[in-house]
């Protein structure tokens, strides 16, 4: 596999916005795998300054004659896989939805803390890297060309609360050869004309809740609520009493008294109220082998 710097890294705007909404809202760290495309592109220079001599506007013209700088690499972001940081990366996973895209690297959403990759972070991306089952072709290759995923897209919350929430992300591209993570800058695809192939496949999912037309009248939704009500205070009145008769005898501020520097002078207390859980425990294993032996006669 070759070690080809990319030069610029891309991504959906829509893309982005579903790697950030899956972390945040996770109930943890997560990490996940990243798809898209590398293509080769050509850059041109041209000066519009002034040259002094013959020499140098000769050497210009050459310059231009061959129209571009070299190809770079430019590698896209299209989708991502995520799964909590507690499960070890799907490396297996083949990405079938388009078949153009490749597994270009990997993502790590971890809360509070700095945006460098650890010593773990590396040790992933290595063992990811040196996969030459994952090395793919880049679109437009002028030459045969293999390179391995090696992309790192690192997310991290703030370290302290803010009332404006942030959003805070870096990409690098993991070298083989220098054996070290190079911080890329990560550009991220707007809406336009020109990126609207980006969007294509986003459809929104926002349901809205059904709604029942009353026809009942305008003071039905306040019965309603008043029934609704009042079901709800019987039920907790209900809820109390069974609560009451489990721990009859036993009330909070009897409770009270077998905590803190004066429970030495509760002994006696404490020790009925085992007495009484006893008794409760003697009558509940009696009351359930009494019905078992009536299941039993009815067998």
């Amino acid at each position: 596999m070759d070690d080809h710097p990319i030069h610029k890294i891309q991504i959906s705007g829509t893309t982005l916005a579903s790697v950030l909404h899956r972390f945040f809202s996770s109930t943890g760290d997560i990490h996940g795998l990243l798809f898209g495309h590398v293509s080769f592109s050509t850059t041109i220079s041209l000066s519009d300054e002034p040259t002094s001599n013959f020499s140098s506007v000769t050497a210009m013209n050459s310059a231009s004659s061959s129209g571009a700088d070299g190809p770079t690499l430019t590698a896209t972001i299209t989708d991502f896989l995520s799964i909590p940081s507690h499960f070890p990366l799907p490396l297996q996973h083949k990405h079938r939805e388009d078949p153009s895209s490749v597994l270009l690297g990997w993502f790590s959403g971890r809360r509070k803390t700095p945006l460098r990759p650890s010593l773990k972070d590396s040790t992933t991306t290595v063992s990811l890297s040196s996969s030459a089952s994952h090395s793919f072709t880049p679109q437009n290759s002028p030459y045969p060309l293999s390179l391995p995923p090696s992309l790192f897209l690192l997310l991290s919350t703030p370290f302290q609360e803010q009332l404006i929430h942030t959003h805070e992300y870096k990409a690098f591209q993991y070298r083989i050869s220098a054996d070290s993570f190079d911080p890329k800058s990560l550009d991220v695809i707007n809406i336009g004309p020109s990126f609207r192939s980006h969007y294509g496949s986003f459809s929104p999912i926002s349901p809205f809740p059904s709604m029942t037309c009353d026809l009942r009248g305008p003071n039905a939704m306040a019965e309603d609520e008043k029934a609704e009500t009042l079901v709800g205070i019987k039920r907790g009145l209900k809820d109390q009493k069974e609560l009451d008769l489990c721990a009859e005898g036993f009330e909070i501020g009897r409770l009270r008294k077998l905590m803190g520097s004066d429970s030495s002078n509760y002994t006696a207390e404490l020790e009925h109220l085992y007495d009484k859980m006893l008794l409760k425990l003697d009558s509940l294993a009696r009351s359930v082998e009494t019905s078992s032996a009536k299941v039993l006669e009815q067998v």
